[in-house]
């Protein structure tokens, strides 16, 4: 049976935890060891005592975890200081999002743990079981956030995204059309705003044509269309992934120079090294930064401003591979095709292709 760890979260505003308390006990009427970071779930409105009812055992410091564990569940990317807990043999279980960030894809690798990501694992159909909770509040968010920033005390043109009879509402562009661009746009039609989404696939278009009504406008492909269009939004929100890949900088610091002062730009697709040309990663304490007058909202781990939500949806996703890790260990990793496509690092080589295009490292053979 596992020993399975559970730190708290270290990254900038990061409320999240990697298990909830069905979680736990899951875990240990199977047979295994849960370890919990003490306070680890306070963000998430978990306490200690209500850990420790359970079933899991509470320790006093990462150190202690990562010691203890033969398996880590986490939800953000190990910090600089986890790295070196990790050793050879453990598992860990966490969003990475290595594309974006060579160095930690080589320091992991040195651990010589076998690092398996949330937002890799994936089913026959194309589908993201791990990526879609957070995408979907993600993408909810994008435009609650947007429409803040849009005020003008916070920077913005003034806007009111919804407008008011006799006013017209704003603009939103959502560059691509999957779980966040659409989650997104479910806010944005809400609020009353004029929403236009970009995508490259004629069968996501029509799908999204279908359920929204006519209520947003469906543009095929980006370019000449989206640097038409680009100065007159008032928001725009880059929803673009290609599983494991670096995102496509699909607007340009040109296309940015022209739209209007005051319009927000938020980039869900940063995890993945963004899609707009001029962002740049910032946290939940300094979100936004300002170029060419248009505001930049970079922050990576958008979902973690809702915790209470956030750390129920992602567990009720990655909690049945989480009991098959714990059960089989790597081995779960081999018979399960969709885990197998999560396995980022193993045995010191970073195995998956996507991450090895961004971070130029060889394949290893598996």
């Amino acid at each position: 049976m596992a020993k399975v760890g559970i730190p708290k979260e270290i990254k900038d505003n990061e409320y999240r935890v990697a298990i909830t308390l069905a979680g736990v006990k899951s875990l240990v009427s199977d047979g295994h060891t849960v370890y919990i970071e003490k306070n680890a779930g306070i963000g998430s409105g978990m306490t200690d005592d209500e850990y420790k009812a359970a079933g899991a055992k509470i320790l006093p410091d990462a150190a202690s975890v990562f010691g203890e564990s033969d398996l880590i569940l986490k939800v953000k990317e190990p910090q600089a200081q986890e790295v070196p807990m990790l050793r050879k043999g453990q598992l860990l279980f966490t969003y990475l999002h290595l594309a974006a960030m060579p160095k930690l894809a080589h320091d992991l690798a040195k651990t010589g743990a076998t690092c398996v990501a949330y937002e890799t694992v994936q089913l026959a159909n194309g589908q993201l079981p791990l990526l879609t909770p957070m995408s979907e509040i993600a993408g909810r968010l994008a435009t609650q956030i947007g429409a803040n920033y849009l005020e003008r005390p916070m920077g913005g043109r003034g806007v009111l995204l919804g407008g008011v009879p006799g006013v017209e509402p704003g603009e939103v562009i959502i560059v691509g059309g999957g779980v966040v661009g659409t989650n997104a746009a479910k806010i944005a039609v809400g609020l009353g705003a004029r929403v236009t989404i970009f995508d490259l696939s004629l069968e996501r278009l029509r799908y999204l044509d279908d359920v929204f009504g006519g209520q947003v406008r469906t543009v095929f492909s980006v370019g000449h269309y989206l640097e038409s269009l680009l100065p007159h939004a008032d928001l725009v929100i880059g929803a673009v992934l290609i599983p494991g890949k670096q995102a496509p900088k699909l607007v340009t610091r040109e296309m940015v120079s022209k739209m209007k002062k005051g319009a927000v730009i938020v980039d869900v697709a940063i995890d993945q090294g963004g899609c707009i040309e001029t962002i740049k990663a910032t946290t939940h304490s300094q979100p936004v930064y300002e170029v060419d007058g248009v505001v930049h909202y970079g922050v990576a781990n958008i979902p973690g401003a809702v915790p209470w939500t956030s750390t129920r949806a992602l567990t009720n996703a990655t909690m049945p591979y989480a009991m098959k890790l714990a059960k089989f260990g790597y081995q779960a990793c081999l018979d399960d095709p969709a885990l197998n496509l999560g396995v980022n690092i193993h045995e010191g080589q970073i195995v998956h292709h996507g991450v090895l295009e961004a971070v130029g490292t060889p394949v290893a053979a598996k």
